[in-house]
Parts: C-alpha cells; sequence; structure tokens
C-alpha cells in the first residue's frame, strides 16, 4: 500500500522529514484503540476558506482564460463543485517540522495532558491505503496570488498565509456521493457522518510518543500505561521545551 501520486500533492524536498501529530489524550487513546488515523470533513473545520478558490481568482479569470476562450461560467461551475464537494472531503493533518514545536502545543493540545506523535514523511507515505493522497499544504495571499485552477484537489491544499506557521501536511481522501444507478454525482445526498478512520499500522509508523512539556510526572506514566496495555512499545518522551534555563 501507499498513497495515490497526484500532481496537486506535493512531497517535501526531504522525504526523511519529520512529522508531528499533536493531541490530547483521549484522541491519543482513540488512535490506540482504533489503529487508525481519523480524517474529518473539510466543512466542519473552522477556517471558512477550506476549499475555497482566492479572490484575485475571481478577478483574473476573465484576462487568463481570454485567449482560450473559455468561458468565465466554467470558472464558477468548477467553484460551485468544489464548494458542494467539500462535504464529501476528508482530512488529516500534520506538522512538518524536524523539531518539536511549541506553538503546536499552544495550538493544538488545550491542556498539559496531551501527546505529540512523531514519525516521518516517508513512513506515512508508504503505509497509507490506496484512494489517499498526502503532501504539502501551500500558503498564498488570497488577494494577490493565483490559486491553481483545473483540478478540484487544488483548493484543498492551499491555505492562507495567516495559517504558514502550521506548516501543515495533509492526508486527503474524498468520496464523493454517486447515484447506484449509473455513478453519477449526486450532491443532493446527505453526509451523515463526521469524517472517516483510515487503518494505518500504528508500529511502523510511530517513532516516539511525546509527552507535553507542561504534563505532570503521573501523565508520563498514564501514557506509557496505556501503550503497553494496546501491546506497543513506541519510545516516550517527556518535552524538555519546558526546561528551565540557566544562566
Amino acid at each position: 500500500m501507499a498513497a495515490e501520486q497526484h500532481p496537486c500533492f506535493e512531497a517535501p524536498e526531504n522525504l526523511e522529514t519529520k512529522i508531528w501529530r499533536y493531541m490530547d489524550f483521549t484522541k491519543f487513546m482513540s488512535l490506540l484503540d482504533t489503529s487508525s488515523l481519523f480524517l474529518s470533513r473539510v466543512d466542519k473545520f473552522d477556517d471558512p476558506y477550506e476549499g475555497a478558490t482566492s479572490h484575485f481568482n475571481i478577478t483574473a479569470r476573465p484576462m487568463v482564460y481570454a485567449d482560450a476562450k473559455i468561458p468565465v461560467e466554467v470558472g464558477h461551475q468548477l467553484g460551485e463543485f468544489i464548494r458542494r464537494s467539500r462535504e464529501w472531503t476528508y482530512v488529516n493533518c500534520w506538522h512538518l517540522n524536524d523539531h518539536e514545536s511549541a506553538a503546536m502545543w499552544k495550538l493544538y493540545a488545550q491542556t498539559n495532558e496531551a501527546v505529540a506523535i512523531q514519525s516521518r514523511f516517508s513512513v506515512l507515505q508508504d503505509l497509507l491505503p490506496e484512494k489517499t493522497y498526502v503532501g504539502r499544504v501551500k500558503y498564498i495571499d488570497y488577494d494577490k496570488d493565483w490559486l491553481p485552477e483545473g483540478n478540484g484537489f487544488w483548493p484543498f491544499v492551499h491555505k492562507r498565509k495567516s495559517f504558514e506557521h502550521e506548516k501543515e501536511l495533509r492526508i486527503l481522501s474524498q468520496e464523493l456521493p454517486l447515484n447506484a444507478s449509473d455513478d453519477t454525482i449526486n450532491f443532493n445526498q446527505k453526509n451523515d457522518t463526521f469524517g472517516k478512520n483510515i487503518e494505518i499500522d500504528l508500529n511502523q509508523l510511530i517513532e516516539a510518543v511525546y509527552i507535553s512539556p507542561d504534563a505532570p510526572a503521573w501523565f508520563f506514566e498514564l501514557v506509557k500505561g496505556a501503550i503497553d496495555r494496546y501491546g506497543y512499545s513506541f519510545q516516550v518522551i517527556q518535552s524538555d521545551l519546558a526546561r528551565k534555563p540557566v544562566y
């Protein structure tokens, strides 16, 4: 198995770059219990720009497509298709960084009872099942920059520059609703799920589990005990970001 190759999904220059997923203890326990990654529906994210095109695209389309004689309405139709596909597009987010991130602890671990699982891009890519994609998110100025068009995945691998600190790596899976009779897309169907799980070999995926820098000593033992009970032997590391400085 391996993630699908696709031109919209760009790998980091160094395939051995470390990747991190920061989470609270409940989500970590769910990960151990299901041996799967949870991909959330894009339309449930807080960022309303998920799946949107840039404002510049709307302004520039008449000029960009003038020589090709492509009606502006085609761009609008593609935009409407992508807007409706948000409900059927699922994403799981990681942080690309060779080092632990204090900012990510604060953003995605709301309490001191939190962990970060650490892997590498090459490992994740090889373990993902078919019909999933993985690549870096690109950050653009939605008022000044052209967002590529011509493929429905482009808006899902771009975000506004105000999120650039996230250095996001994104797993994506899309399951558009099809009519059983002729396999045509039917967006009138309702999606009753909040996301989907994809099974993954945690023994191969997880290189280490980091404990929140502000976590109490008992939490370290709690996490280690949970890992042992599920039969795993991940290295457990107490983050030293809160270590006292010396002068």
